[in-house]
């Protein structure tokens, strides 16, 4: 019992700490696919609202938009690691992302005491985006060339003044990353980077993106547990980072330089990993500080 009560005194000055504070998270990865881990997330979720933080959630879905490509005949094309989307795959991520999971995150959060709201970034015009352009370098004297990759966007604004409404109510907000052009253009957007952008335009105290990695590694394959941008910086440059690392990475860098507090990269394979993240003193994940 003892340990119990110590578990708790470690997590008071974190809970006061964060009281009234906004916290971003990037759900995606192992942690939407595996039953246990979903409720064990809704949880965290939950408890966070109860205690007087205010947790914004920002869901990807990459796996489940390929499996729906599969079953529907339409096979699943990367260009720079991008998902090229014309209008007939948009269609498709538009009815996973902001039809079937976000409603079924919304489903879990309530089911465990929460109030929680799906939103797409289509949803009063919440997430403005344009075209991303992606440039492959084709030797020395050649000017790059433009690569097509469809309806693929990146944040031009975020109009937080629907967040910040929500954020005084009990609602927990769930936004699915797809955004609207200009001419109401419908874009499909990295997750990682609509969470980084709503962040910065938040002045979010935290944001936690969570992969199936237990953070940023070392090269000899440590885990890394405190970094600094110019550390961040170093790493991509002497690639130490590599893969999939790098854009969360950057995208970490850009939302503390947007005005956001710190950046956690944590393993959502691992149960409460944002609570233990937060509210020990160890941690269990990589903390980018600027």
């Amino acid at each position: 019992m003892s340990d119990r009560a110590s578990i708790l005194i470690e997590a008071l000055p974190y809970i006061r700490r964060f009281y009234q504070k906004t916290v971003v998270i990037k759900y995606g990865g192992h942690a939407m696919v595996a039953e246990d881990l979903k409720d064990s997330f809704a949880k965290d979720i939950v408890l966070m609202k109860y205690i007087g933080i205010n947790p914004v959630v920002v869901h990807g879905g990459g796996p489940q938009i390929g499996e729906m490509l599969r079953r529907m005949g339409k096979k699943s094309e990367f260009l720079e690691g991008m998902r090229v989307t014309d209008a007939e795959t948009m269609d498709i991520v538009e009815m996973v992302l902001a039809g079937k999971l976000n409603k079924d995150i919304v489903c879990s959060i309530n089911r465990q005491g929460g109030r929680a709201v799906g939103l797409s970034g289509k949803d009063g015009q919440l997430i403005e985006a344009r075209r991303l352009k992606i440039y492959r370098d084709i030797g020395e004297n050649r000017p790059p060339e433009i690569m097509d990759i469809g309806l693929v966007g990146e944040v031009s604004r975020i109009n937080k003044d629907i967040l910040k409404s929500l954020e005084q109510s009990s609602l927990i907000p769930v936004i699915a990353p797809v955004g609207v052009g200009e001419c109401g253009e419908t874009f499909n957007i990295n997750a990682d980077l609509v969470a980084g952008a709503i962040a910065g335009a938040l002045k979010a105290d935290r944001l936690l993106l969570m992969t199936d990695v237990p953070g940023v590694l070392d090269s000899g394959g440590n885990l890394i547990s405190s970094m600094t941008v110019a550390r961040a910086e170093e790493a991509m440059r002497d690639q130490t980072l590599r893969g999939g690392m790098i854009p969360k990475v950057q995208c970490a860098i850009d939302a503390l330089r947007a005005g956001t507090g710190k950046v956690h990269i944590v393993d959502g394979r691992q149960k409460h990993a944002i609570l233990l993240e937060l509210f020990t003193d160890s941690g269990v994940g990589t903390e980018i500080i600027g």
